[in-house]
């Protein structure tokens, strides 16, 4: 039993060069912006505040300065396989040319975690706003209809190694039914994204835009209101549960990365890129830094109108609005419409990526051949994109956010540190390999990248998250025996040789 049995990277090269049933229509501004599209949402307008209020206080800015520093790491890793690797499959494909199918598959099964429970958290945040909009024109939904049956606490003291423990305390019930906007939202995006992939960016274009202009909006007015006693102590002093302190902010740091995933979106998208070897760096790196200076700066701002006590909201930027006073009322409508296209525009690009995975694991046979059906007229992976939809739904509908934003960190971490690990395997493994863009210092940028992930990991993420990964990762394993192993095409010979581990 061979596991880690590698698709040769100029075999992928070969593929990716033949491969047309997706549509090349995406160049690097499109690729830019659905990188922002993706990371500018629930980052800003929903987990910056509860992260501020739970963890970090002020210094939430440190967090989002670390997890941006672990971002650039990988992402000059993700650059590199992407301008390489141009196929849809993203850390998996990137993977399965490294450190072999067992890894991939790994992977690719963590990818599934992060994508489609990072699809219900914002949609989960898109209700939110939604809701607070309707209200304030009239309009009321039922409370019932507007959460998640139950909500959950992170519970200090356990142990990790007791499973059953660790998922069975933290639950309250909320008395709610489900939360339908949510899953509305959902609904919405599927549609959009089986009818078409350039439909779907040129709607992301116009989403950003106004994101964009509403975030500028918000930091350009929300100077002049900072009071600078709100930012002391910029690092509050820790508390009997383990919160605040430096390993507060350590803590919002991992739980803040979330916020982080959109450039990863981007290289899901490589093989619709119409130049993946020029366009794929500009628009993962491009993204990322964009993004990066706009949540410091939306950070010192919403931690210098409101004290960070009072942020433990899915709306905070509309709290802190309200307090700058009626005759910036305007701004507070302005802000939750830029919210609520922002949030739609997350959610379109996250079910992208998702299904562009799929995608990917079917072709290679580790996956059933329906995800792999592209539609005659749309050229999407249309059964994939359906099916991911229907669960995200469910995903959005049952569950509390604060619980979702962990489980899709964990697993973005995860993922990340992978790939740095593969780039400097392929260094060695495959040194003549063209590369149209080098990760620089290589020796130093992937260890640093599988450092930082970890240590977030580690030191930032609680251990019933850790036990949730862990169930996870062993359905993952039954599922990879029962029938990915089995039906690998490199198992039977139908992508090309195999390559014994580390050969090149």
């Amino acid at each position: 039993m061979n596991l880690f049995r590698r698709k040769h990277a100029a075999t992928l090269q070969a593929e990716a060069h033949a491969d047309q049933s997706l549509r090349r229509a995406l160049g690097p501004v499109n690729l830019t912006s659905l990188g922002i599209g993706a990371i500018i949402g629930a980052g800003i307008f929903v987990l910056t505040g509860i992260a501020a209020a739970q963890y970090a206080g002020p210094g939430i800015v440190i967090s989002f300065i670390l997890s941006g520093l672990a971002c650039a790491f990988a992402g000059l890793c993700y650059a590199e396989f992407a301008s390489m690797i141009p196929l849809s499959g993203s850390a998996y494909t990137y993977g399965y040319a490294t450190l072999g199918e067992f890894v991939a598959w790994i992977i690719g099964w963590n990818l599934i975690l992060e994508y489609l429970f990072a699809a219900g958290t914002v949609a989960v945040g898109w209700s939110r706003y939604v809701v607070s909009f309707l209200n304030d024109l009239g309009i009321a939904i039922p409370p019932g209809l507007t959460q998640a049956p139950y909500n959950h606490v992170a519970q200090s003291g356990l142990h990790w190694w007791n499973i059953w423990q660790l998922f069975a305390h933290g639950w309250t019930g909320s008395g709610a039914v489900l939360n339908v906007p949510a899953m509305f939202v959902v609904a919405v995006v599927t549609v959009l994204l089986i009818v078409g992939i350039k439909e779907s960016a040129n709607f992301n274009n116009v989403i950003v835009v106004l994101k964009l202009t509403v975030i500028l909006t918000f930091i350009g007015v929300g100077i002049a209101y900072i009071n600078k006693a709100n930012w002391h102590p910029f690092v509050p002093p820790a508390d009997a549960a383990g919160n605040f302190g430096w390993r507060g902010v350590i803590h919002g740091a991992a739980v803040i990365f979330f916020a982080y995933i959109g450039f990863d979106a981007v290289s899901t998208a490589a093989q619709e890129a119409k130049n993946p070897q020029r366009d794929m760096p500009i628009g993962l790196l491009g993204s990322l830094a964009i993004c990066t200076i706009i949540y410091i700066a939306v950070a010192l701002v919403l931690t210098g109108i409101v004290n960070y006590k009072e942020l433990n909201v899915e709306a905070p930027i509309a709290v802190a609005i309200h307090l700058l006073g009626p005759s910036l009322a305007w701004l507070k409508y302005f802000i939750t419409v830029g919210a609520i296209a922002g949030l739609s525009s997350v959610i379109l690009v996250l079910l992208l990526g998702q299904a562009r995975i799929f995608f990917a694991m079917s072709r290679d046979g580790l996956l059933p051949p329906v995800f792999g059906i592209v539609h005659p007229k749309f050229k999407t992976p249309w059964v994939a994109q359906l099916l991911i939809g229907v669960i995200a739904m469910l995903i959005a509908g049952l569950f509390p956010i604060g619980l979702l934003g962990e489980l899709v960190s964990i697993g973005t971490l995860l993922a990340f540190s992978i790939v740095c690990v593969g780039i400097f395997v392929l260094r060695f493994t495959d040194p003549g390999l063209k590369r149209p863009f080098r990760t620089p210092v290589f020796w130093l940028v992937a260890p640093a990248g599988v450092a930082s992930c970890v240590f977030l990991m580690v030191v930032g993420l609680p251990a019933d998250t850790w036990a949730r990964l862990i169930v996870w990762l062993a359905i993952g394993l039954v599922v990879y025996f029962a029938y990915g192993h089995g039906h690998s095409k490199l198992h039977h010979g139908l992508m090309g040789k195999a390559d014994a581990p580390g050969a090149s």
